[in-house]
């Protein structure tokens, strides 16, 4: 996948946000919370497809690029495409670590790691709960 993110900024206010997501969902990508490891089911989902955003609908990772990296948290060794998530500072919880977000709308999606697998060599680790699978139909389901 090699087409550029959108450029248009979604913005809302929290309560257009908690109108259109889970308390969960909006306790993760708003309040860059964290689910429980091994809670969702996309860390262990091989189905092929485009995960994107639970906010806004951007593509963010691809099924090609998904791996089991034992966290417990849906991890992928690269983006859909340049410019799908940000990359900021992180040192909350006395840790220093690299967050992720939509650029489209700024929701907070996991964090990014150099320890992943080539040709990156690193591993996105994201918050299923931040994410929504739109799987690839297999000839059946057509």
């Amino acid at each position: 996948m090699s087409k550029k993110a959108s450029k248009l900024k979604v913005e809302k206010n929290d309560e257009e946000w908690q109108q259109q997501l889970t308390p969960q969902q909006f306790m993760v990508t708003r309040r860059h919370g964290t689910e429980p490891a091994f809670s969702h089911p996309y860390n262990k989902d091989k189905r092929e497809g485009v995960y994107r955003c639970i906010c806004c609908g951007e593509p963010l990772f691809g099924s090609e690029t998904k791996f089991d990296s034992g966290t417990g948290w849906p991890s992928f060794f690269s983006p859909a495409s340049n410019g799908a998530v940000g990359e900021y500072e992180d040192n909350s919880l006395f840790m220093r670590r690299t967050e992720v977000r939509c650029t489209a709308c700024d929701a907070h999606l996991g964090h990014v790691f150099p320890d992943g697998p080539e040709p990156t060599g690193k591993r996105y680790c994201i918050n299923g709960m931040a994410l929504s699978l739109a799987a690839n139909k297999t000839e059946s389901e057509e």
